[in-house]
């Protein structure tokens, strides 16, 4: 059971993650257009918030090993991401209208700008949610011999969720529903990835060998 939770939690976190980066694209588009420079930076941009929050979700859960604590910066990531239509659009705008009007837009801000308002977007949110698989390699590797198969097989799981995003992204979601309803949806996704975290450590402590 606790297995299946595992692999649920990191596929959901990895789906979470590619859906912002995808749909996140289109959102930017609307006020740097649909360049070359939108997607580079859009992509650049996750990867970074990913490796820092591999970096630091594996530090933090040598020292926690409890995994209640992924619950607060899941939720409030969460809740940010419910929020991206209505809070965002004012962080963007103050990226976009620092450009006189009627200037031609430096050519190194052409391609930074893009950069600083996915930073402003998707940098947080997605750093809480790469936490998530260092923290399952911690909790479930109770076994040294075994760390490599566990790992291996959590970041499988954070990749076919991943993989699973990108389809649903382009091929359903943005038919489907508008940039907002996809954005609410993912903070309910978030939150609910926060419960289940509760949920899972609740379980950690009834049954302190369920994750061997």
């Amino acid at each position: 059971m606790f297995r299946v939770a595992t692999a649920l939690l990191v596929f959901l976190g990895g789906f979470a993650v590619m859906v912002l980066e995808i749909i996140g694209a289109r959102y930017l588009a609307k006020d740097f257009g649909g360049s070359f420079y939108v997607w580079t930076s859009q992509i650049g941009v996750i990867l970074v918030a990913l490796a820092v929050g591999y970096a630091v979700g594996g530090a933090l859960a040598d020292r926690v090993q409890r995994m209640a604590f992924l619950a607060a910066p899941l939720a409030a990531a969460g809740l940010f991401i419910v929020f991206i239509p209505n809070i965002t659009p004012r962080l963007v705008d103050a990226i976009v209208m620092r450009h006189p009007a009627g200037q031609d837009i430096p050519a190194i801000w052409v391609k930074l700008d893009p950069a600083m308002g996915s930073a402003v977007v998707f940098f947080l949110p997605c750093l809480a949610l790469a936490l998530i698989s260092p923290f399952m390699v911690r909790v479930t590797a109770s076994r040294l011999d075994r760390v490599g198969t566990i790992s291996g097989l959590i970041y499988a799981a954070s990749t076919v969720g991943s993989i699973a995003g990108v389809f649903m992204s382009g091929y359903v979601f943005i038919d489907c529903f508008s940039v907002t309803t996809i954005f609410r949806a993912m903070g309910v996704l978030t939150m609910l990835l926060a419960v289940l975290s509760l949920a899972m450590d609740h379980w950690l402590k009834a049954y302190p060998n369920s994750s061997k």
